[in-house]
């Protein structure tokens, strides 16, 4: 979904990028998209899809945890567990200053 979204988007910066009906078509194009972006409907299905997607994430980080265990080097895990305690702390940056958005 995210690839087809991506694609989406690059089609029609392209497609605006290179027409010659200028402004007048961007702004049409930038009036229906914001239409789409406060439908409600597509506003109910995207935050569903950020639902599952971290259930889906927290269901697949047990099932990682249960198979490697203590195999884990000491070092990886106070690595882990220091990356925890700072997202926990409100912070959303990952070690190169960007957003974890």
């Amino acid at each position: 979904m995210r690839y087809k979204l991506t694609f989406v988007v690059g089609l029609a910066l392209g497609y605006v990028l290179g027409t010659r009906a200028g402004r007048e078509r961007y702004e049409q194009l930038k009036k229906s998209a914001r239409q789409v972006a406060q439908n409600p409907a597509v506003r109910n299905t995207a935050e569903t899809a950020a639902q599952q997607g971290r259930q889906y994430a927290g269901k697949a980080y047990h099932a990682v945890s249960d198979k490697v265990g203590d195999r884990v080097p000491d070092s990886v895990a106070q690595r882990v567990r220091s990356l925890r305690e700072r997202n926990a702390s409100g912070t959303g940056e990952d070690d190169w200053g960007t957003s974890n958005t």
